[in-house]
């Protein structure tokens, strides 16, 4: 018992060591707050306001003078809305006309998962058929059966699960962001049980959950977006026989408790992140939408004063949400869209410079998202994936983050956003009402203006053919761990997430889970959930508690190059120099745009290391070990007609595994996937090269060897009637064959057939280039690159500072790149 006793006691250096470096602002703040719980915990505040006190609560200008009744609070309310609300709820004629011309199909899945929620089933994030109870038991976390204990908010750990289960699970439901579901489908039937339960519910959850007690005021993020959805159906249930004067009055004195629970507990020092930035939109919600309370003036300002001070801080020059998440990317690109659109309808001006910043920094997060869109219009999930959404305003897939390009295509008047964004959104239609739709419709799409992208303040480089469906795609990640304590961040440094025209093939494996286990949750994170080499089978980064790291990685780029030919990338990361032989990955990729990619991985290390390349696939994909050509061993995956992939990758005394991996589209979602690795192991530095090639019907699958070069690595490549030539020279020396001499580093070279000279090259980092005996290139100091393309004996040639042409000889012997052919 004693042992039992001092383990649970705290220790108080742990408390002097947090509170060594805060600021006096923040103990403060922090001091305040741990008063405020206090003070509720012991029902000295907190507590739901009386007919009385709630009166007192009321702005009584707001109605001239009158009474203040349930009947008039409900009048006052949609009277303000008509001007400070989303515009779709003043058409709702014209809404369900849209709906009917344009979102058929999503009609009818709002409808079969509102008639699911009458009955008691819930989907929730990844989810399907929860059932918690006759009526909901608002404590219950089905999957684990635990009955979580009514204690005030603050006695709950925040990230134990003993006697919660998951949280996340408890904590959406109650969200109530299901009443939208019935709100839609309410509004497309006229059913009025969609309404009655809707009405039950929120009835239901006043009685059970009084403020302050309950797993369901833990999280401020939590209040604020009840509030929101609460908000909305207020709107969808206007008319509603179910939807009364009473219950609204009722709901109200919550919302009133709602918004102080958020002036006194923001998250301003535990989570300044979308936390932070939920609960602002929060509190502008209730500020604009509930103007009858004397509190509004302030949650309005403190709301909007929050949103503009996190626009700089957690948004990145180059427009990357700082956590390194897209799921939370997106996240912050709704939270911002809904205070654009809000604060434009109340008629409020900021200042001009603010307002402008509102401007430039949405516009900067929709311009990744575009760029981070795959061609089948799907998003990466990298980092963290939260599984909730700020509304569930459509039924698009929980990968497909397109509507906010909709959205904002309209908001900024944005071509290219449109183009990339396909059809029109639901959640546009929502967020804009049949005006919007008519904008979209007249507004032109237009390809955006570069094909490749580069944000190099997050760490992310996307290159891509350009910006059809059937184009090829391929994202690495070269960005930091993530910003705080890299809680949302994933141990994914240099990995890669690809398409093949257009079908995606490698894959991050998302999240899953934040609470099922600790197992679990370091698993989907680590190094091995993504497409990059593991060393010594450990992670680059060592997971610590959820959302902590015991050690991080720095991820450090070194090349960027974009072209209308190739991109060229090179970037490294220290998480394995902690190894005692300290090891330094290094990883090099060449796009060559509507072809193929070559990846090359090297390890800088003295010591004797396990490697691992990982490859993610797709679950939709099946791909097979196979023997190619001249016995050497590759990866095939071609599952339909239209297109498939072929790896070949060059160790040392590697081979090829197949494994049943998992990936996660959605949190709580867990899908069997392919996960293929080439596995070997050496003593000092290491060399991979990765040759990643479409396969095409009706055309011969590429086939890829290595051959012998002096001074360097040379690779013949196969494909669609090409014979192709890399060869690789590293530390300056010169690589000679029989027709060139090079010291670039890359060469890559292309031979048509009946051709006795490549047609075309490319070149990366170096000074020295001839053909046929014929200088080409000869700098001073190293080119970034060349590019090279040859008609007839004429070889036209373009470096970063010049063109020029050159003359060759008329005859030549193909010899060297022919003889090993087989």
């Amino acid at each position: 018992m004693l042992v039992a006793t001092v383990e649970k006691m705290t220790n108080p250096l742990d408390k002097i060591k947090k509170i060594k470096g805060r600021s006096l602002k923040e103990l403060r703040t922090r001091g305040e707050q741990a008063v405020f719980a206090r003070a509720e915990q012991i029902g000295l505040s907190g507590k739901l306001p009386s007919d009385a006190d709630f009166v007192q609560l009321i702005d009584g200008a707001a109605f001239g003078g009158e009474n203040v009744t349930a009947g008039n609070l409900f009048e006052k309310f949609y009277e303000d809305a008509q001007f400070n609300f989303f515009p779709a709820f003043r058409e709702k004629k014209e809404i369900l006309e849209i709906y009917e011309s344009r979102f058929g199909a999503s009609a009818k899945t709002f409808i079969e998962k509102a008639e699911k929620i009458v009955v008691g089933k819930f989907d929730l994030l990844g989810y399907q058929d929860l059932d918690f109870g006759t009526p909901v038991n608002w404590h219950y976390e089905p999957l684990a059966d635990k009955h979580i204990p009514r204690k005030h908010w603050k006695q709950f750990d925040d990230l134990a699960t003993t006697e919660t289960g998951d949280k996340k699970i408890v904590c959406e439901l109650s969200r109530h962001q299901y009443f939208f579901t019935l709100g839609v489908a309410y509004w497309l039937t006229g059913d009025e049980r969609y309404a009655k339960t809707f009405a039950a519910h929120l009835d239901d959850w006043m009685r059970k959950n009084p403020p302050g007690s309950g797993i369901n005021w833990a999280s401020s993020l939590e209040v604020a977006f009840r509030v929101i959805s609460w908000t909305w159906a207020f709107h969808f249930f206007k008319d509603s026989v179910h939807f009364t004067p009473e219950i609204f009055q009722k709901a109200l004195k919550f919302v009133h408790q709602h918004g102080r629970h958020l002036l006194k507990y923001l998250s301003t020092y535990y989570s300044p992140n979308t936390h932070l930035t939920g609960e602002a939109l929060g509190l502008y919600y209730l500020g604009t939408q509930f103007q009858f309370f004397k509190a509004a003036k302030n949650w309005r300002e403190t709301g909007e004063r929050i949103l503009f001070e996190e626009l700089g801080r957690q948004i990145l020059p180059d427009g990357v949400y700082f956590e390194q998440s897209t799921w939370y990317q997106r996240y912050t690109a709704d939270f911002y869209t809904h205070f654009l659109i809000l604060k434009t309808l109340g008629g409020e001006e900021a200042e001009k410079d603010l307002q402008m910043e509102l401007g430039a920094k949405l516009q900067s997060l929709t311009d990744f998202l575009m760029a981070a869109t795959r061609p089948d219009g799907t998003t990466p999930l990298i980092g963290d994936d939260d599984g909730g959404s700020c509304l569930p305003h459509g039924s698009r897939k929980c990968v497909d983050f397109r509507a906010v390009l909709s959205t904002n295509a309209i908001l900024f008047e944005r071509g290219d956003y449109k183009l990339v964004a396909g059809e029109f959104a639901e959640e546009t239609l929502w967020l804009l009402g049949g005006a919007g739709a008519q904008s979209y419709d007249f507004l032109r799409a237009r390809k955006p203006v570069e094909d490749s992208s580069a944000f190099a303040d997050g760490g992310y480089f996307v290159m891509r053919d350009g910006w059809l469906e059937t184009d090829n795609y391929l994202l690495v990640d070269c960005g930091k761990l993530g910003s705080l304590s890299g809680g949302h961040g994933h141990a994914d440094a240099l990995s890669i997430d690809l398409a093949v025209g257009g079908k995606t093939m490698l894959v991050d494996a998302g999240t899953y889970t934040y609470h099922e286990s600790p197992a679990l949750r370091d698993a989907f994170r680590s190094t091995a959930a993504h497409n990059t080499l593991m060393i010594d089978g450990v992670s680059q980064s060592e997971p610590g508690g959820k959302f902590s790291w015991t050690t991080k990685a720095n991820a450090d780029l070194k090349k960027w190059i974009a072209q209308d030919r190739f991109d060229f990338f090179e970037g490294s990361h220290d998480g394995y120099e902690r190894l005692a032989a300290p090891a330094t990955h290094t990883r090099s990729i060449l796009s060559l745009k509507n072809d193929y990619w070559i990846v090359r991985d090297f390890v800088k290390t003295a010591g004797k290391h396990d490697y691992q390349l990982n490859f993610h696939f797709n679950h939709e994909t099946n791909p097979q070990i196979e023997t190619a050509e001249n016995g050497i061993v590759c990866v095939g995956e071609a599952s339909d007609a239209e297109s498939g992939l072929r790896l070949f990758t060059f160790g040392d005394n590697g081979n090829w595994q197949k494994n049943e991996g998992s990936i996660s589209d959605c949190l709580g979602r867990k899908l069997a996937a392919p996960l293929l690795q080439y596995a070997s192991s050496g003593t000092g530095a290491q060399e991979f090269f990765t040759f990643l090639l479409p396969v095409e019907t009706g055309i011969d699958a590429p086939q890829v060897y290595e051959t012998p070069v002096c001074g360097g690595r040379a690779f013949v490549i196969n494909f669609r009637g090409y014979q192709d030539l890399l060869v690789f020279a590293d530390g300056g020396q010169i690589v000679r064959t029989e027709i060139f001499n090079t010291n670039f580093r890359f060469l890559w070279a292309r031979l048509s057939a009946g051709e006795i000279l490549p047609e075309e090259f490319v070149l990366i980092g170096g000074t020295d280039f001839s053909l046929g005996g014929r200088e080409v290139v000869n700098y001073p100091v190293e080119l970034e690159f060349a590019t090279a393309r040859r008609f007839g004996n004429k070889l036209n040639v373009q470096t970063p500072e010049s063109i020029f042409r050159v003359s060759l000889p008329q005859k030549h012997s193909t010899a060297y790149i022919l003889k090993n052919q087989r």
